[in-house]
This record gives structure tokens, C-alpha cells and sequence, in this order.
């Protein structure tokens, strides 16, 4: 196919390319995919300047969770050169301060040597209850996790909490825009995701996925894949 879209994916808080796994496998036939690399820059603008200086001139663009506050502030960088975006289990405000203490926690044992137990730790509220024990979740997130390494968390946790809400951005959006979450999302649930599509108009589709947490792309592949198939076609 010779008018594949160019699409870049952006990761989770401790993910990496096996996050989006099977949506690259399963979008191969329409777009030209490339999963960026979130753990070389301590804040929101160096993550989103450094996509933005890898990435084609325009591109189709969705993130997940931290992926999507990097998305928003390429959207304050560079609109123009996003032809469509979408928002998978994110945000658009800034965080609390009980958030960002609890950052800080989860920073110091990952210093202290304890990476592998943040990523323990985090699990239980990245999916779905159902989905804790299942393997191919669980080996692929601690396997992210190690990926990501110490200092790459340190990075994403200090970006994600000197970030700075996006809903003013958002209601600039024109292009066409997929907001997606699970269902049961404990860490962005549906009312926040409602927010976003609110604050976009009618540029945004909003799309809930039944039996699915935070990590809606390992935890309801398929669906993931469809929604984001039908978003870059305009079904």
C-alpha cells in the first residue's frame, strides 16, 4: 500500500515498544508505525521536542497514559504537523500533589534498588483485576520495566509531575481525534476521558472498552487495534 500514514506511538509510565506490540503488527497494512523512545528527557518539551525532531513532517500520532501527556505537548509544539491523534487511558490535568508524593515514593525505592518492586507494586492498578495474574501481561510489563531501567523512570516520573495540563490545548484540536479507555481504568477512569472529548468537540469519538484497566493495547488488543484502525481511516 503505497499511502500508508506515518504513525508514532508514545508509551506508558515504565513501557516501551512491546507495550503497542500488537497494534504495530495489526495496523502494518495502513500505516508506517515507530514506537518513540519517552526515557531520555526529564520533562514534558524535551520529550515532545525530541519525537518531534525523529518524526516525518506530518504524521498521525497516539499515546497512552504518559504517551498522551507527551502527545498533548506536542500539540502545543507543533499542531500543524499532527494529521490525527488519538488518547488512549490518559489525562489532561496536571498532577495533584498527593500524586506527585507518591511519585516520589515509587522514584526513591527505584533508586534504592527496588525497580523490580515498583513495577509490582504498580500492577494491580495498571489492569484489570482479571488481568493481574495473566502472564502475557505481567512478563511483558516487568519486562518493560526493566527495559526502562532506573533512570528512565526517574526521567518519566520528574516529567509527568512538572507537567502542565493540557485542556487548553485540547480545545484547539481540529484534527480527527480518538479518546479510548478501559472501562474499568482505575488511574484515569471514564469521566476524565469525557473531559478530554468534551474539551475537543466535535473533532473527538470517544471509545470504552469493557473488561479492560489502564493498559487498554496489552490488555484488549484486538479492540485497541480496531478502534485505532477505524480512526486512521475515518470509518
Amino acid at each position: 500500500m503505497s499511502d500508508k500514514v506515518d504513525l508514532i506511538f508514545l508509551p506508558g509510565l515504565l513501557c516501551d515498544e512491546a507495550l503497542w506490540a500488537s497494534q504495530v503488527d495489526d495496523l502494518s497494512d495502513i500505516a508506517n508505525v515507530t514506537v518513540a523512545d519517552l526515557t531520555g528527557f526529564d520533562s514534558m518539551a524535551g520529550l515532545a521536542k525530541s519525537v518531534l525532531e525523529q518524526a516525518p513532517k506530518t504524521f498521525a500520532l497516539a499515546g497512552l497514559s504518559m504517551g498522551g501527556y507527551v502527545a498533548q505537548e506536542i500539540m502545543r509544539q507543533a499542531p500543524e504537523r499532527v494529521s490525527h491523534l488519538a488518547f488512549l487511558d490518559t489525562n489532561a490535568r496536571a498532577d495533584l500533589p498527593e500524586q506527585s508524593e507518591r511519585r516520589k515514593t515509587l522514584m526513591a525505592l527505584a533508586e534504592d534498588g527496588g525497580l523490580g518492586k515498583v513495577a509490582h507494586q504498580m500492577l494491580p492498578a495498571l489492569v484489570h483485576p482479571d488481568h493481574v495474574e495473566e502472564p502475557h501481561i505481567s512478563i511483558i510489563f516487568m519486562k518493560m520495566a526493566e527495559h526502562v531501567g532506573v533512570s528512565g523512570f526517574v526521567n518519566q516520573q520528574t516529567a509527568i509531575m512538572n507537567r502542565v495540563g493540557g485542556l487548553d490545548v485540547l480545545s484547539t484540536v481540529t484534527c480527527p481525534t480518538l479518546i479510548l479507555c478501559g472501562e474499568d481504568d482505575q488511574l484515569t477512569p471514564l469521566n476524565v476521558h469525557e473531559e478530554m472529548a468534551d474539551a475537543i468537540g466535535d473533532h473527538a469519538i470517544l471509545v470504552s472498552i469493557a473488561h479492560c484497566g489502564h493498559l487498554s493495547t496489552l490488555e484488549q488488543p484486538k479492540t485497541v487495534s480496531q478502534a485505532l484502525r477505524a480512526w486512521l481511516l475515518g470509518a
